[in-house]
């Protein structure tokens, strides 16, 4: 006889166990799956670690709404759970006096979107606050920061599990389908049955439903592109009191340097548009790094500069494209009942992720 479950999420990613845990304080029996050996092995910890203040995206989209939203909630979340978390502030400069306008649309957009404590600073108050600065100006967000994101699973995870849900790894769900009984899947060599399954597979959410008839003008399956990103580490001590960014660029937000909460620096990512999913270094990436990088740190010492890590952000529109929302699907959308669906959960994701938890239960 098939199990039958109540609700299933495909996915313990920040994401997957951040709506996982606001279903199970719901009151629902939350089941979450995850095809790899240990929570959180992809996005969720190949990113920046930072919480974005929501200054980019436009108003009344989704990445706008839920950013804001999550930015207050995660930080109230991190000193609640004792997660390392720190609100440095973020440092956006222009390389010129002349490309200030690209600092003034930020802030136009920030305050859009209810971001209101924004500072312009002119050259030398960029010097004051950070010396190894070479910039025609910045802008400073008070409200950026950095959180422990595997510290901030692991929370979720207790969570769900506080509220007699489960986690289980090594579960990949495959063979997904409708039925006149709900949705059914398979795990583990076992076959279920569930009133609702949460797509937050990720990389591998269009794959995961590519066998329901889904695909629908309004929603449904959606074309995936592949945004891969290289982080090189800064040995030593950081030179930096805050995040510095440069002014975005295509795909994403440029090459910028983070603090973490050891006190070290990191530069990343770049944006390298691939057709499939692996993790390998380009070390040959470095001398791009070190050009871009010179622009607003020209006191760079690229001897300094190892290779760190890669990540690979789900886009939903490819090199040169405009803004794209999350997307995030119901039954309205894609006329599956039960199956709620999440695409191109890039950045601002980590910083978002309590905010979709809600979004989901309230849809649900």
């Amino acid at each position: 006889m098939t199990e039958r479950l109540d609700c299933v999420v495909v996915g313990a990613g920040v994401v997957g166990l951040a709506i996982g845990r606001s279903l199970a304080l719901a009151g629902r029996e939350v089941l979450v799956l995850e095809t790899e050996a240990q929570i959180g092995m992809h996005a969720s910890s190949r990113n920046s670690e930072v919480i974005h203040a929501g200054l980019y995206y436009p108003e009344n989209s989704l990445k706008a709404k839920l950013c804001v939203q999550g930015r207050e909630r995660l930080y109230a979340y991190c000193t609640e759970h004792h997660i390392g978390c720190n609100r440095l502030g973020k440092l956006i400069v222009a390389p010129s006096v002349d490309d200030f306008t690209g600092l003034t649309a930020i802030r136009t957009q920030a305050v859009k979107n209810g971001v209101m404590d924004l500072q312009y600073l002119s050259i030398d108050e960029v010097r004051k606050l950070e010396p190894e600065i070479v910039c025609g100006g910045g802008l400073l967000s008070p409200s950026t920061g950095i959180v422990d994101s595997h510290g901030l699973m692991v929370a979720l995870q207790a969570d769900i599990e506080g509220q007699g849900g489960a986690v289980v790894v090594n579960s990949k769900v495959t063979n997904l389908s409708v039925e006149e009984q709900g949705l059914r899947f398979e795990s583990g060599g076992e076959a279920f049955e569930c009133e609702t399954l949460i797509n937050s597979a990720g990389l591998w959410a269009p794959e995961l439903v590519a066998a329901l008839d889904i695909d629908r003008p309004h929603g449904g399956l959606l074309q995936q592109h592949l945004a891969k990103g290289h982080y090189f580490a800064y040995q030593g001590k950081s030179p930096f009191n805050h995040l510095v960014y440069p002014l975005p660029s295509d795909g994403g937000l440029g090459i910028h340097a983070t603090n973490d909460l050891s006190g070290a620096v990191r530069f990343g990512p770049d944006v390298t548009w691939v057709d499939s999913i692996d993790y390998d270094f380009d070390e040959s990436r470095k001398p791009d790094f070190v050009a871009a990088i010179k622009n607003y740190f020209p006191g760079l010492d690229e001897n300094r500069l190892a290779p760190a890590y890669t990540g690979i952000r789900p886009k939903l529109a490819g090199r040169g494209a405009q803004f794209t929302d999350f997307n995030i699907q119901f039954a309205a959308d894609h006329g599956v009942p039960g199956l709620v669906a999440l695409y191109g959960i890039e950045s601002p994701g980590l910083t978002a992720c309590l905010a979709i938890g809600e979004y989901v239960k309230h849809k649900v």
